[in-house]
Order: C-alpha cells, then sequence, then structure tokens
C-alpha cells in the first residue's frame, strides 16, 4: 500500500479587503460570491456567507516577504508553490543534491544552501517554510525563529512531546509566528462539523471516532551505498547513527519509529486535531491513554507499527477511538458502515456528524442545514491555510494552528505512539505534560540527541 502526501487544498473565492483595497463589498457582490461558493460546494448557504466576510485578505503589493524552503521534497515544493502567491522564493535548502535540483527547476533564482544554518544567516528572509522530515521539524524552526523569521511548518510539529514543549516557549519568547502545516483548520467542512458538535447540534458528545490509513509492513531491507550528493549523517541529524538503507529516507521515512511515528502522527495529526478542537481542548488534551499494535513488524524492516487501536478518555467524559483501516480489514463496527475509513466521526445522544476531506453527512440531514444561534460559539475562521499564515505575518497575530495548538495536537498521537509501544494503558495529566506515575511512560517523552545537535546548537 503506497501512501500518498495530502493534496494542497483547493483555492477558495474570496472578497477583497475594504483595509488594503478600498473596496467595500455591497450586499449584491456579496450574495453573487455566496451563491458562487454554494455552487461549487455542498455546504449550506447560511455557513457559506458567514465564511465569506471573513475570508483571507491578500497582501498588499508593495509588500512581498521573501521566503526561504528548507526540504525540497515534494511536499516543501508544493507548500513553496503555494506560498509564493504571497511572497518571492528566494532561498532553498536541502542535504540532497536531487531535490535541490528539482526546486531549482521552479525557482532557478533562488539561492541553494545544503546547511540550513547558513540560509538562516541571511537578514533578507523573512519566511521559512520548514518541508523536511518529520525529525528535524522542531530544531530548524527553533532556528529560525531565534533567527528572527516565521515558520510555517508541516505537520506533525514535533517527534516528541518535549520538543514541543521548548517550541511553544521559544515561540513566546521570540514572538514569531508559527503555523502548523493542519491544514483541516482552514477547510470549511471540518470547521463546521466542530461548530456543530461543540453548540450541541448531535446533543451530548459521547465519543469521537478517528480512522486513519494503515501503515506499511514490508522488510527486511539491505544497506546500500550512500547515493552521491546525498549527505546522510546530515540527514540523520540528532536521530543515531546507522547504515544507509534507501527506505529511511525519502517518502518512506513515516514508517520508521526514530523519524516519525506511522501513520499515527501522519494523518493522525490531521483527524486528532480536528477531534481536539471539536471538543475544546486544543490547548490541553486526554487524561487517559488506552492502545495495542494489531499487527507484528518484521525485523530489519518498517519499525513503526503500521496496524493499530487506541481509545482516549478526557476529563468530561468524552470517549475518543483512533483505528488504523486497511483495505481488507477494517477495525471497528462504524468504520463498515458508508466506506467511513478515512476521517471523524462525531457521536452523540441525538445522532452523529461524519467528516472527510470533500465530504461532510449527519444522521439527520437537518443538522447541516439549520442556522446556528447568533448566540452560538463560533471558532477561528481560516479558509486559506498559508493564506493565513501570511495574514499574520503582516498582522502579528496569531494563525489558526499556532505553536501551542500543532505542539497539543501532536501530542495526542505521540501520547497514541507510546501506548501502542508499551501496549498498556497510560494516565497522562495535560496541565503538567507527565504520566502520572509512570516512570517507564515518562522515558518516552524526548529523546537523547545525538552530537552535535541540541536545542541551543542551532
Amino acid at each position: 500500500m503506497k501512501l500518498q502526501r495530502d493534496p494542497l487544498p483547493s483555492r477558495l473565492i474570496s472578497l477583497p479587503s475594504a483595509h488594503s483595497t478600498g473596496f467595500r463589498p455591497s450586499r449584491r457582490h456579496f450574495l453573487k460570491s455566496a451563491a458562487a461558493l454554494a455552487a461549487a460546494s455542498t455546504l449550506p448557504k447560511w455557513f457559506l456567507e458567514e465564511s465569506v466576510v471573513a475570508a483571507t485578505k491578500p497582501l498588499a503589493a508593495n509588500d512581498q516577504p521573501a521566503i526561504a524552503l528548507v526540504g525540497c521534497g515534494g511536499m516543501g515544493r508544493g507548500d513553496a508553490k503555494n506560498a509564493s502567491r504571497f511572497g518571492k522564493v528566494v532561498a532553498l535548502c536541502d542535504v540532497d543534491d536531487g531535490q535541490l535540483a528539482e526546486a531549482k527547476k521552479q525557482w532557478p533564482d533562488a539561492t541553494t544552501f545544503k546547511d540550513f544554518r547558513k540560509l538562516m544567516e541571511r537578514d533578507d528572509i523573512h519566511v521559512v517554510i520548514c518541508g523536511t522530515v518529520d525529525h528535524w521539524h522542531t530544531l530548524i524552526s527553533i532556528a529560525a525563529m531565534r533567527a528572527g523569521k516565521d515558520v510555517y511548518c508541516e505537520k506533525p510539529l514535533t517527534l516528541t512531546i518535549d520538543e514541543g514543549k521548548h517550541l511553544v516557549r521559544i515561540a513566546k519568547e521570540t514572538k514569531r509566528v508559527l503555523q502548523t502545516g493542519s491544514q483541516q483548520r482552514s477547510d470549511k467542512n471540518f470547521r463546521m462539523a466542530c461548530e456543530l458538535v461543540r453548540n450541541g447540534r448531535i446533543g451530548k458528545l459521547k465519543h469521537i471516532s478517528v480512522f486513519l490509513p494503515a501503515g506499511r509492513r514490508e522488510g527486511p531491507f539491505s544497506k546500500a551505498p550512500v547515493p552521491e550528493g546525498f549527505d546522510w549523517d546530515m540527514w540523520l541529524g540528532q536521530t543515531p547513527r546507522v547504515d544507509f538503507v534507501k527506505e529511511r529516507a525519502h517518502v518512506t521515512f513515516r514508517y520508521w519509529w526514530e523519524y516519525s511515528g506511522g501513520t499515527m502522527t501522519d494523518w493522525g495529526a490531521h483527524h486528532n486535531d480536528i477531534a481536539l478542537w471539536s471538543v475544546g481542548l486544543e490547548r490541553s488534551g486526554p487524561v487517559e491513554i488506552d492502545g495495542k499494535a494489531l499487527a507484528q513488524m518484521i525485523p530489519d524492516g518498517f519499525s513503526a507499527v503500521s496496524e493499530y487501536d487506541l481509545r482516549y478518555t478526557y476529563a468530561n467524559g468524552v470517549m475518543h477511538s483512533c483505528q488504523s483501516t486497511t483495505a481488507d480489514t477494517w477495525y471497528g463496527a462504524i468504520a463498515k458502515q458508508d466506506g467511513q475509513r478515512n476521517g471523524v466521526r462525531f457521536e452523540g445522544i441525538d445522532g452523529w456528524i461524519w467528516v472527510t476531506r470533500g465530504k461532510i453527512e449527519a444522521s439527520n440531514p437537518e443538522f447541516l442545514i439549520q442556522a446556528l444561534p447568533s448566540t452560538a460559539e463560533r471558532l477561528y475562521v481560516s479558509n486559506d491555510h498559508m493564506g493565513n499564515f501570511f495574514e499574520c505575518v503582516r498582522s502579528r497575530k496569531q494563525p489558526v494552528c499556532e505553536a501551542e495548538i500543532g505542539h497539543r495536537s501532536a501530542t495526542v498521537c505521540h501520547l497514541g505512539v507510546i501506548a501502542i509501544r508499551l501496549g498498556r494503558k497510560l494516565k497522562w495529566d495535560p496541565a503538567k505534560e507527565l504520566f502520572v506515575d509512570d516512570k517507564e511512560a515518562n522515558s518516552f517523552l524526548a529523546r537523547e540527541m545525538r552530537k552535535p545537535w541540541s536545542y541551543e546548537t542551532v
């Protein structure tokens, strides 16, 4: 099974900003734009009309931030292309000459680097996009913020919970803008689902079911010569030194515990983030986790467990299950209904809502059609994830998925990984960010970094 990277969110219709252009939309213009959106979407008109007036403001023509891309693989290049709507890509960095060459085709005038620390020395760069493998996200983001640059960092934001705590602290100290690439926060379907759940549209919330694609169970793999132009030692960074195995690098890095958390942190950083948002605990987390592996991995092959079953419990009594699914076997009875195999299902005492990319459904269609009252709790509106980031670069406001939110969403995934690896129930204190009376579990909160790398050496 070969997983594809997440597609970029499609462009959405937006109105020019009165602040940036002097344009004030008439009611006729407003309704025409809302109708255009409704025609292109299955979302109800009441929700779309409210979203149009809060659409992302374009950057002024004379205010073009200089952008640097660190990590020039397919995801990084996609992010940089998306960002180029708002600024100019002036620098590229990757430890692989092949990746650099591909990026250079898109931005021939950009300066290239193989060491991100050299890039950070440039004082004309305003924004750093971190599109690297997961284990480099934190150190590169820290280096960029300390160098006075704002950061768009791909999800999952961190490799460990301890990394997230450092990242949140440094973001506050430097007052830099950091947007986590959990772009479902800027998707109308997911935001509407969370608003409806938080406002009791399905009654008291009882259970959240998250379904993620299963990982890959392959191996054993053999070591091979390091490709020419690929700095393997730099790619490994703070992780343990090992011989080069081509399956460890590039797209399949995510199936190794050393560099990622399998699909639990890859897709889980999206769907578990939505679960937290729906219960209003995006700055907190669960109090209990119970998990187990459902597959035995092959020695000398991918190490991140490919299939798993997890249960989270929140202090308010809401249960949150997270299960891997495959084409042949879907774990959990709910996953067998209506093809609901990759997404989030909210169950309340009065019904359910199902949301995934490009689709939102409910047990009662009226749940989606009926407008929320004027007194309802409304959530942060962002209809363009990259646009929201650049708007915040200008305004110095916090984006929809800022550092602490990205950290807490990644934490839920890391907690799941730790429970899977230990194979037992764990108690978690989300305020102290520690396991309760569990020395063994707490030993998984951080990983020793290989010298010379540390939080202070970047």
